[in-house]
């Protein structure tokens, strides 16, 4: 229900019983205007500003409609805005407007005692009350703050990943005062969560911002991810087993293979992500001289193959000269195909705004991924469009930026889709946008640091993790081990354990050898380290009807895998709190260890909080009633918990009983 308290100085609008905006003449609710946005780029990093801003007043109103399901109000003719309530959700949208506006502000009411979470994936905090969270897609990469090659890049000049940079950003979050909200905007965005209120600044009027109320935090969670979309729920081979990633070719492929096999490992697939050598070139025949026939022989041993693919074509590959010739590629400011300097090289980017060349891009990938046997593929990047960019929609690049992602995520669906597959082919995507849930099948956490660092590192795994999930991210998982290796940032043994003891707990178990792979750990070339894969890999594998009703009440309700012990103990202040640990599922908590020592004592502890439940821990079947707890968690026994009363517990019982040990 909307009701509007007004008067000759302003007005107050609330809604559901809260209020919402508050209006004055000295304090508007709302501020239009326009600013001369300045956008720098270098290799795939952006750092945006602000210039010289003048604002439009909007000091007088009119209230020409207002009822209990629907109100509109006129600011001295220069903006209208429309609220419309239902089903528990306030809809605020904006018309008449000047077609210049590009800067825009709106305030909504906030509670000094809450907790913020959500805004995509947040390596750095969990938390976000009292913070200003930027909303531009771009890589977090080994050039942020804090990186050997950020502060070279801040020397020379050139743009780079400041901290809180994603590749997942979302204008999306949910408050401990079981409330979401989400502004459907693909400009540059900024939320700013102060004491009292929220400030939303974006560079471009919202389509609309949407608030949803509830009762409690997993029906607030739920209707959020109803409103922005819902993934399917995964494969159920996804969940048989570790998914492992190996580079190097056939021959490499079946050696490492035959190591963990040999060890006893559960695998469900092989992820290789050099199947096709360098950009767009098609498949590698000197790596993968008969990759149809590999693929086939694997999956007739109940091992799926899985490849990688991105948006980007390299201007002397045979794509790009198949690509160009039909303008199938986004220009630059004189009409030429715009060479971005991306990864390797330059790389031309395909218009997915251009109806042509989406169906053509879904064409290739039918063809060079689908048509040899493979059942997924890793959908990397799409978060690097120029802003100063031409697409074919005739749309400004720099606001179409962040809505890439949700375009690259449709052109994967509907290839899955369109080749009735979905239910049994799988893609992981990195780069997302408010709504990409709806067409991902699931994301990853892109290119983490090796080691337990805090700055995306094992270490930053849970905020992100929780974090995704409480934006509607959907499935979501990291590369065991950690993506990217360079000066402290390395992947030793214990590392490597923390990582694959973590991902056992995860909806999907992925592997990964690194970025340098000759100096990182690989655990099919210690025994030790493979002895712990082949537990971790049978502990996920044995867990397959939990990950199946945690995946299907995702998909159906809403809630995300990887949550925050908030959702479930709202009356426990202290579980409001946590941030280095999670449930997976109702009925698993986890405790992983994000810091080095293992190798130092014979039983390192992990200290962590239980709210108040019965809890068993899930080695020993101790049973624990609640609070700070501390146990022992040697190599490849974490720190997990299971409800006592969970409909699993025999499941996870059994798990104890059975599982190798190391």
């Amino acid at each position: 229900m909307i009701n509007i308290e007004a008067g000759p100085e302003g007005f107050i609008l609330s809604a559901g019983g809260r209020r919402i905006l508050a209006h004055s003449r000295k304090r508007p609710c709302v501020e239009i205007g326009r600013s001369e946005n300045v956008v720098r780029q270098s290799r795939g990093l952006f750092k945006l500003r602000r210039g010289r801003a003048s604002s439009i007043p909007i000091k007088v109103f009119k209230i020409v409609e207002s009822s209990p399901d629907f109100a509109e109000i006129d600011f001295d003719g220069k903006l209208k805005m429309a609220a419309r309530w239902k089903d528990g959700r306030l809809r605020l949208s904006f018309s008449r407007f000047d077609s210049s506006i590009n800067h825009f502000r709106a305030r909504i009411a906030a509670s000094p005692d809450e907790r913020i979470f959500g805004c995509g994936e947040r390596f750095d905090r969990l938390n976000l009350k009292l913070s200003r969270v930027p909303l531009w897609a771009q890589e977090r990469g080994i050039g942020r703050v804090g990186h050997l090659l950020g502060l070279l890049a801040r020397l020379g000049g050139k743009p780079r990943a400041s901290r809180g940079a994603t590749s997942f950003p979302v204008p999306a979050f949910v408050s401990t005062k079981d409330y979401w909200c989400a502004v459907d905007c693909s400009a540059y965005a900024t939320l700013e969560f102060r004491r009292a209120l929220t400030l939303i600044d974006c560079w471009a009027v919202p389509r609309e911002i949407i608030i949803g109320f509830k009762d409690d935090a997993p029906a607030a969670v739920a209707d959020m991810t109803a409103a922005l979309g819902r993934p399917p729920a995964p494969p159920y081979w996804a969940f048989e087993g570790a998914w492992l990633g190996v580079l190097g070719g056939k021959e490499a492929l079946e050696r490492k293979l035959g190591a963990c096999l040999g060890a006893g490992a559960k695998v469900s697939a092989v992820f290789a992500r050099d199947w096709r050598g360098s950009r767009d070139r098609g498949w590698d025949r000197e790596l993968y001289p008969d990759l149809p026939g590999t693929v086939a022989a694997l999956r007739a041993r109940g091992i799926r193959f899985l490849g990688y693919v991105d948006p980007y074509l390299d201007p002397a590959g045979a794509l790009y000269a198949e690509a160009s010739p039909k303008g199938y590629c986004v220009k630059d400011s004189v009409g030429r195909d715009y060479l971005a300097a991306l990864g390797p090289g330059p790389a031309a980017l395909v218009d997915l705004t251009k109806d042509e060349a989406f169906a053509w891009l879904k064409g290739v990938i039918k063809r060079e991924l689908l048509d040899i046997g493979m059942s997924g593929w890793m959908a990397d990047a799409a978060e690097h469009l120029p802003a100063d960019a031409v697409l074919a929609s005739g749309e400004g690049a720099a606001d179409a930026h962040n809505r890439w992602p949700l375009l690259w995520a449709r052109l994967n669906r509907e290839v899955v889709e369109e080749s009735g597959r979905l239910g049994d082919v799988l893609f992981f995507l990195r780069a997302g946008w408010l709504g990409s849930a709806r067409y991902a099948t699931a994301f990853w956490a892109g290119d983490q640091l090796a080691g337990f660092s805090k700055d995306g590192g094992l270490a930053g795994i849970i905020p992100a993790a929780i974090s995704h999930g409480l934006s509607g991210g959907g499935f979501w998982h990291a590369d065991a081990g950690g993506a990217v290796s360079f000066a402290w940032a390395k992947r030793g043994p214990e590392s490597l354990a923390r990582w694959l003891e973590l991902s056992a707990f995860t909806p999907f178990f992925r592997g990964c050898e690194g970025s340098r792979p000759e100096s990182s750990a690989q655990f099919w070339s210690d025994p030790a380290s493979l002895s712990l894969f082949a537990r971790m890999s049978e502990v996920y594998a044995a867990l397959k009807p939990y990950h199946v009703a945690v995946a299907e009440e995702c998909a159906s309700g809403g809630l995300p895998p990887i949550r925050h012990p908030w959702m479930h103990y709202e009356s426990d202040p202290l579980a409001q709190r946590l941030s280095r640990q999670y449930l997976y599922g109702r009925d698993l908590m986890v405790a992983p260890a994000l810091s080095p020592g293992a190798g130092s004592r014979a039983s390192p502890l992990t200290e962590l909080y239980l709210p108040d439940d019965e809890w068993v821990h899930l080695w020993t079947s101790r049973g624990f009633r609640g609070g700070q707890v501390a146990v022992e968690s040697p190599l490849g026994y974490p720190a997990v918990f299971y409800r006592a009363d969970s409909p699993f517990a025999p499941l996870f019982d059994a798990l104890r009983r059975t599982a190798r040990r190391t």
